[in-house]
């Protein structure tokens, strides 16, 4: 690193650094005023005048607000490892968080303003995310993670089928685009996670790294991006429940003999590791759960969905940011302690949110507070324990 190159880094803010640091102290921030404004809502405790209404509101911003802050922060930090060339920072990236922070204002508080203009200003943040990381990729000449742009225009498309929902008055507008938002990020997920969980699991944990199944990583891949594709295109009337059973029950075993190959046993001693490990097996869950709902078993759509979100999204996001943010700011990946709470709870939060439907039938609201309030609590640890990390220079001086 050149004398004038140091000069500029230690010149700017830590925040500003590097895509991980706003975006996931950011995000996680957002996602705990969040839960707890829509637990509040629940109960009736606050009246929440959001964008066209509350419920619309919760399902949007955990997908479009939260869930996508997220997915930029890490693919924007993991493109400068994967090309070697210093990615989002500085002027640019206090552009692109403020882009997402307007949306974040004005889907909470823009309830008596245009809707039009709530949506520009809210779509406005994939594309802008998307163009950032296709810059870098095509410069580096990496077609290979060139994927990722058209993962995030589609991850648009989904936003704006949502808010012409609202707009037009067409209810199944926005559950068309956010059920597709879901199975796209469980597809980004899948991606992801078969990419880094097995050196992940090896490195720590001293153990010898499983060999590649090319044809196991099709099937697993190959069936989500078919469940997304007929959900998309809206083919799943024109399909028997039983033919969509069976794709889903083949979808949740390939992906579950994908996780098994990885052996999640040897992570105990690890929270980094292991709380991956069950973040991952959440989409298979889900999976299964959306083939017993095709195949006549009294399960909701939430609930599989919830499987998905608060399952698999929720803890694979606090496992990920809670490895991203120590290894990308020159940390050993040895969390503090009270980490391991924060992942028991947000697991704790998931399992109540997708079975106590069924194991407290009638205690509905009793147990959605609980899971709200261990959420809560888990993302606020991760807030406490990493924010002097993420407003902090990195420990070796290197730039980020």
């Amino acid at each position: 690193m050149q004398i004038t190159d140091l000069a500029k880094e230690q010149a700017l803010a830590p925040l500003l650094r590097q895509a991980f640091r706003p975006m996931f102290l950011f995000g996680a921030v957002y996602s705990v005023i969040a839960m707890a404004l829509w637990g509040l809502a629940l109960s009736g405790m606050v009246e929440l005048r959001p964008y066209y209404n509350v419920m619309f509101w919760h399902q949007h911003e955990m997908v479009f607000g939260f869930v996508a802050a997220i997915i930029v922060g890490f693919l924007l930090t993991a493109v400068q490892n994967w090309t070697g060339m210093r990615a989002t920072h500085g002027k640019t990236l206090f552009i692109l968080t403020a882009v997402w922070l307007a949306g974040r204002l004005l889907m909470l508080f823009g309830g008596g303003l245009p809707q039009w203009l709530v949506a520009l200003v809210d779509l406005a943040f994939l594309p802008l995310a998307a163009i950032l990381f296709g810059v870098i990729v095509i410069k580096a000449g990496q077609t290979r993670n060139l994927f990722f742009v058209p993962v995030l225009l589609l991850l648009t498309l989904c936003n704006a089928l949502m808010h012409a929902g609202v707009i037009w008055g067409q209810f199944q507008f926005i559950q068309h685009g956010s059920l597709n938002a879901i199975w796209l990020i469980t597809l980004i997920m899948a991606i992801v996670s078969g990419r880094v969980l097995p050196m992940f699991t090896a490195n720590g944990t001293g153990t010898p790294r499983v060999n590649p199944a090319p044809l196991l990583d099709k099937l697993a891949l190959g069936s989500l991006w078919l469940i997304f594709v007929l959900h998309f295109f809206l083919l799943t009337s024109y399909i028997p429940h039983w033919a969509l059973a069976t794709l889903f029950a083949f979808a949740a075993v390939v992906n579950l003999i994908r996780l098994v190959r990885v052996r999640f046993w040897v992570t105990f001693k690890v929270p980094l590791l292991w709380s991956l490990h069950i973040a991952v097996a959440f989409i298979p869950l889900g999976l299964a759960l959306f083939a017993l709902r095709y195949a006549g078993f009294s399960v909701t759509v939430s609930t599989g969905v919830h499987a998905l979100t608060a399952g698999a999204m929720g803890v694979m996001i606090l496992a990920m940011m809670a490895r991203v943010s120590l290894g990308h700011t020159g940390r050993l990946l040895q969390p503090k302690a009270v980490m391991s709470v924060a992942f028991v709870l947000v697991i704790l939060a998931a399992l109540l949110r997708v079975f106590a439907g069924w194991l407290l039938p009638g205690f509905p609201l009793t147990w959605y507070n609980v899971a709200i309030g261990a959420w809560v609590v888990s993302y606020l640890l991760y807030i406490i324990v990493y924010f002097p990390v993420l407003t902090a220079p990195r420990e070796d001086g290197r730039p980020g």
